[in-house]
């Protein structure tokens, strides 16, 4: 007997829970704080490369500066123009000049272009390990400050090109290096000669033919030294003789001293024969001042004499000129 078919359960009947309408209001709530935190985030992405414009100077105002270099080889667009250490302006871009130079359009700060003068020098210096570098150099603070768009030419320098100098330098020692220390060169020559020499003094001779450069030449000055030695010694035999001749009890200078001795008493003689003949003197003196008297009374006489043989000459013309049979006077002339 066949069992009858089962029916399908009834349906179970759920209790009603409360708040069941409000579904729709919560799925709305989350679409509003999904939109304000897509909101937020973009705020915060605008934000942030508002910041990174602002702080790599996009906002600030800037003056231009064009460099004339010869080629660009590793200069990229926004790498740094730096004054003494410190970032002072930025590449913005790099073309092509119509002479086949390259321009190197830079900006600069206005706060910071007060550094830069127009006697200002601008290397472009490539180093052997990173890259390239724009250097701005000031010597003159006090020159015109650079004015706006100003054009300079760039003084290059690769350090990365005087590697092949260097290397052909190091080539070039390290081939002399090893043509002087190789057998046969200057070097061993050198070093068998210092051998020989350090050798010499244990040779007959010894240092002093090394240093007169021969045994024969030694022997000559050996010989020179033995017959200075021997002067030597006749130097001091004749100074001891010299010194009894001279200095002993029956030398020189004994009877020298008796005979200035005996030239003392006659030099003493001499002067008292002196004092008598200065006594001489003065009575010969006085003799010779009495004579000079007598002289003097003499000429007195001498002078009354002849007036009075004037007046007999004139009395005797007196009595001619008055005798009558006197002849007429005659004048001689002398």
């Amino acid at each position: 007997m066949s069992s009858p078919p089962d029916s399908p359960p009834a349906p179970a009947v759920l209790p009603a829970t409360p708040g069941a309408g409000t579904a729709p209001e919560n799925t709305a709530s989350l679409e509003f704080k999904a939109r304000l935190l897509m909101l937020f985030m973009l705020l915060l992405v605008c934000g942030s490369a508002v910041y990174v414009l602002y702080a790599r100077g996009a906002f600030e105002s800037t003056q231009r500066l064009v460099l004339m270099a010869e080629d660009s080889e590793g200069v990229v667009v926004g790498m740094d123009m730096t004054f003494a250490g410190f970032p002072i302006g930025r590449v913005r871009r790099i073309e092509l000049a119509e002479d086949g130079k390259v321009r190197i359009l830079v900006d600069v700060a206005s706060k910071d272009a007060r550094w830069l003068r127009t006697s200002s020098v601008f290397t472009l210096v490539r180093g052997i390990v990173g890259g390239p570098s724009i250097r701005a150099y000031t010597g003159l603070l006090n020159d015109p400050p650079l004015p706006e768009g100003a054009v300079r030419s760039v003084l290059q320098g690769d350090a990365s090109a005087e590697i092949a100098r260097v290397v052909s330098a190091a080539r070039e020692l390290i081939d002399n290096l090893a043509s002087l220390t190789r057998s046969g060169g200057s070097v061993g020559a050198s070093l068998a000669s210092v051998q020989v020499l350090t050798g010499r003094p244990n040779a007959p001779g010894g240092a002093l033919a090394v240093l007169l450069g021969s045994e024969i030449e030694a022997k000559k000055f050996s010989v020179t030294l033995d017959r200075v030695n021997r002067l030597l010694a006749r130097f001091d035999s004749l100074a001891a003789k010299t010194d009894t001749q001279v200095f002993g009890d029956k030398g020189f200078l004994p009877e020298t001293r008796a005979t200035v001795m005996q030239l003392n008493a006659m030099l003493g003689e001499a002067r008292a024969s002196l004092k008598k003949v200065d006594a001489i003197l003065v009575d010969a003196q006085a003799v010779s001042s009495n004579a000079k008297e007598a002289s003097a009374d003499l000429g007195a006489l001498r002078a009354e004499v002849e007036a009075s043989l004037r007046k007999v000459d004139g009395l005797v013309g007196d009595i001619n000129r008055k005798w009558p049979f006197s002849r007429d006077a005659e004048i001689k002339l002398p």
